[in-house]
């Protein structure tokens, strides 16, 4: 029972974000916009952070997670590019990870081979997601840091968007190594072990 209240509130802290998009969308004020960066910045690293130290890691959290940042995430950079703030090829290069990973994902959910493939956070994206949280924080207080901060986003994005793709094929492969058969001479004799190689 208390590792049930303990997941739910962990989910409520996810989906604090949500709130905070609309929050965003509500308030034009820059210096409340640029709190409730750092607010959702706080509450992705406190949840992720619980959840693997407390061991409260699930399939559930592990989708509204991203699901929470996404949605604070595009909704913060679409109501900058609509207040003028940004432009609109700059909005493409802070997304360019948001829109292969959501294709990824449609991808990965269509394709039978694909669905049983978990699918995981990556070093590189949670470096994109924190250097598009400074960007916004750039965007709304310091405009002259945006332009370098989306070229080497975008740059980290399309990284992303490759390593992700990557990690996906591998694990699709590893179900089919191990159910491969054993290497033989076709006659029912068992085939020369390799030796093992040293680490």
């Amino acid at each position: 029972m208390r590792r049930q209240a303990s997941l739910v509130l962990l989910n409520i802290l996810s989906l604090s974000r949500l709130p905070m998009a609309v929050a965003f969308i509500l308030v034009p004020d820059a210096m409340v916009r640029a709190t409730l960066v750092v607010l959702a910045a706080l509450s992705d690293f406190l949840d992720g952070w619980i959840a693997r130290n407390k061991g409260l890691a699930t399939r559930l959290g592990a989708l509204i997670d991203p699901v929470a940042d996404r949605a604070f995430m595009v909704t913060a950079i679409l109501v900058c590019y609509l207040d003028g703030l940004v432009s609109l090829p700059e909005v493409l290069l802070l997304l360019v990870r948001d829109i292969g990973t959501a294709v990824g994902f449609v991808v990965a959910r269509g394709v039978p081979a694909l669905r049983r493939v978990e699918l995981k956070a990556r070093m590189l994206g949670k470096v994109v997601t924190s250097l598009q949280l400074l960007a916004l924080l750039c965007v709304l207080l310091f405009p002259p840091a945006v332009r370098p901060l989306v070229a080497l986003i975008a740059l980290l994005s399309l990284a992303s968007v490759v390593d992700y793709t990557r990690a996906v094929l591998r694990a699709r492969m590893k179900p089919r190594e191990a159910s491969r058969p054993p290497v033989g001479d076709g006659h029912g004799t068992r085939g020369t072990p390799m030796p093992t190689a040293r680490k």
